[in-house]
């Protein structure tokens, strides 16, 4: 049967997973800081018999590992970074392991391993079968940045793929046809003019003054813009003292739209609010754009395909004290009650394939820059409480414990499952590619990050 040695080579190696999973979540790093994550995962690769580079693209912690040789190359994307401030203990209640420290707050630790596990059973799957196709597991460091993949599209990553695959924890089991917003990330430092503020204000121009009419500005904008668009920010530098004019200023903003070229509008008219706030105030401004990336784009071959394989791969079975656990979690939202009462509700933690949903989500993953370079999907599977927060210090204590490795396993099945018949039939592959071929119009993807806009570096 076609994914019967790649589900077994997963079962085989499952305590392995697990361990890694394990080994990471105790050691957090964030964006462009996934140093020991990058090193240990290289390792584990190895072991597998894969074939490991790191340092690729420009960037220190990005890992591209090969197994096998041909086509069709199936790509699976894992990732690497923690979150600031979501340190947190195996625990129902909030309890850092450090306070301040980074955690495993959307369970990173997990999605580096799930994507591993599947591009293992994969290439045992070719191996035992005699196929050709080529297994390529990218380790993609700052997915939270948002820009960890399109720097390395930058750098010519993916391009070499005919499918990718990808796979992140959630509340439920499910693979979608819907789309993740787009988004641009760029911050505007304002320089005035210092003063003392009771005695000269004459001679101050201020350059908080600057940053708050610009988003004046941006909160008008707001009124003419599409339903999709989303503008939020947060002032980074607002001065040192009330009674000194501020000479620095600098505003974070996130802008994002389902439409990449409308999401592109959109920030230059955010600039042109920028440009009129330093007129007004006399005062100069800076952009310092940090990157970008594309809106999703799931193919709908791929989401039938691993829908499919979901309903066919055997769901966790959770224990009485993992469910216990996940309820006493579940208590601490306030939204519990609710929830429960909701004709959608699937227990303390889900045990059901859901229905593939339609609705668009207005987050954002740079996933979307390779799925608009490729044919690609990401599957979400059940790997922490059913009303757990994202990025919380909920997922975090999920993603340390058996409920956040038994979803994690469920999912690599699935996505190997999925890949290994796409492998086995050549017609899914083109299916998959015509697809994408439509709906790109043809267009090719364009890196949203200029040349000129530097990777940054690990922090020493």
């Amino acid at each position: 049967m076609v994914g019967e040695a790649a589900l077994a080579a997963i079962k085989a190696k499952e305590e392995l997973f697990a361990a890694h999973a394990k080994k990471i979540w105790e050691t957090p790093e964030t964006a462009y800081n996934e140093v020991n994550t990058c090193a240990i995962t290289a390792e584990l690769l190895k072991e597998l018999g894969f074939e490991v580079e790191t340092g690729l693209y420009g960037m220190p912690t990005a890992l591209r590992a090969v197994r096998g040789s041909g086509s069709p190359v199936i790509g699976f994307l894992g990732e690497f970074d923690a979150l600031p401030g979501l340190s947190q203990k195996v625990s129902t209640v909030k309890e850092p392991v450090k306070e301040g420290a980074p955690g495993e707050g959307c369970g990173h630790n997990l999605l580096c391993v799930a994507p591993l596990a599947a591009a293992y059973g994969l290439a045992e799957e070719l191996k035992a079968s005699g196929r050709p196709g080529t297994v390529v597991y990218y380790g993609c460091p700052a997915e939270e940045a948002l820009t960890g993949k399109p720097f390395m599209a930058r750098g010519g990553a993916f391009k070499e793929l005919d499918l990718a695959f990808a796979w992140h924890g959630a509340t439920h089991n499910r693979v979608t046809y819907g789309t993740m917003t787009g988004l641009n990330s760029a911050k505007f430092h304002f320089t005035g003019r210092t003063s003392h503020a009771g005695a000269t204000p004459e001679k101050g121009r201020s350059a908080l003054d600057a940053v708050e009419l610009m988003n004046v500005g941006a909160n008008y904008l707001r009124e003419h813009v599409t339903m999709d668009t989303r503008i939020h920010y947060v002032i980074t530098d607002g001065g040192m003292a009330p009674n000194i004019v501020p000479e620095k200023a600098s505003v974070w903003y996130f802008i994002r739209a389902l439409d990449r070229a409308y999401l592109e509008d959109v920030y230059r008219r955010l600039i042109l609010c920028a440009e009129g706030a330093a007129h007004m105030t006399e005062t100069k401004v800076e952009v310092e754009f940090l990157g970008g990336c594309y809106p999703t784009l799931e193919n709908h071959v791929l989401v039938d395909l691993v829908h499919q394989c979901m309903e066919e791969t055997e769901l966790p079975k959770w224990t009485p004290e993992e469910l216990a656990f996940a309820e006493a979690l579940n208590r601490n939202n306030l939204n519990y009650e609710d929830a429960k009462k909701s004709p959608a509700w699937s227990g303390e933690l889900s045990s059901r394939v859901e229905p593939i949903d339609c609705a668009n989500v207005f987050g954002s993953t740079d996933v979307g820059d390779v799925e608009h370079i490729c044919p690609g999907i990401m599957v979400t599977t059940a790997s922490w409480n059913s009303v757990a927060p994202g990025h919380s210090w909920q997922v975090t204590s999920c993603a340390g414990s058996s409920i956040g490795t038994k979803g994690m396993m469920y999912g690599a099945r699935a996505i190997a499952l999925a890949a290994a018949k796409c492998a086995a039939d050549p017609a899914l592959v083109a299916a998959a590619k015509a697809e994408f071929a439509k709906s790109t119009g043809g267009v090719p993807y364009h890196c949203p990050i200029p040349a000129d806009v530097p990777v940054p570096m690990p922090k020493k």
